[in-house]
């Protein structure tokens, strides 16, 4: 049976990487007694993917996990005993059971993300939202974009999907997945180069002086060509004690 698991990253946690966060589950995943599914051959490990690695110093309200049980769990039982095991900075918030075809993994699916940026105290000058909103008037705006492999020249305008002043943050849903993923720190890169202005502060402005918070996380359900954003986690269904 296969488990879609929402769980938020927030506190001191948000500076461990992905392998860390991937540890401390397998660990919590013992302690709550999850009947969590192994792999075969001569070194088994614990059936988990995750939708999209978080990066680290970003907290988060929608990360998604994925992984396989040998037998059903209840699902309001399941959040219970896996907080009740974690530790602070982890809590999960579904437990839910998805469909069985590999290709409906959260990995696979991914098809956009909700991030919060937030200005950190004192390093943005007052006017910086007016800057903001004409640079994402622009029909079109390039940045070179670093790959593993090489770099290439990429228009980040379509692959933001929405955006909007949140008092003093700003809200954007980018492009996600493996096919294209908009980071928002690459966002706000392209930003104050347009912007071209200096800091208030001693200390010069760089995506790091902004907070980065992802909301939310997912998968394109249209059909026949149309757009349809639908969340991960509305995929899956609770597990109920007396469906068992």
């Amino acid at each position: 049976m296969k488990i879609r698991i929402k769980f938020r990253k927030y506190g001191i946690l948000r500076f461990i990487g992905h392998l860390d966060v991937m540890r401390c589950f397998q660990k919590i995943m013992r302690r709550a007694e999850i009947p969590i599914a192994f792999t075969g051959g001569f070194s088994p490990h614990m059936i988990m993917s995750f939708a999209s690695p978080l990066g680290i110093g970003l907290e988060s309200d929608g990360e998604y996990m994925d992984i396989e049980i040998s037998e059903p769990v209840d699902s309001s039982e399941a959040v219970r005993r896996i907080n009740r095991a974690g530790v602070e900075g982890i809590e999960v918030l579904s437990f839910r059971r998805i469909a069985e075809e590999k290709k409906m993994t959260g990995m696979t699916i991914l098809a956009a993300a909700d991030y919060l940026i937030t200005p950190r105290d004192g390093l943005c000058p007052g006017n910086w939202q007016d800057h903001f909103r004409s640079f994402m008037e622009q029909d079109v705006i390039c940045v070179m974009k670093q790959t593993k492999r090489s770099e290439r020249e990429v228009d980040l305008r379509p692959l933001i999907y929405q955006w909007e002043f949140r008092d003093s943050s700003v809200f954007v849903q980018t492009a996600a997945g493996s096919t294209e993923n908009l980071k928002p720190d690459l966002i706000m890169d392209a930003f104050l180069k347009y912007a071209a202005y200096p800091s208030d502060s001693t200390e010069p402005l760089h995506p790091g002086s902004f907070v980065y918070r992802r909301l939310e996380m997912y998968a394109d359900a249209g059909k026949d060509g149309t757009w349809q954003l639908v969340t991960l986690e509305s995929l899956g269904e609770e597990i109920r004690r007396e469906d068992n």
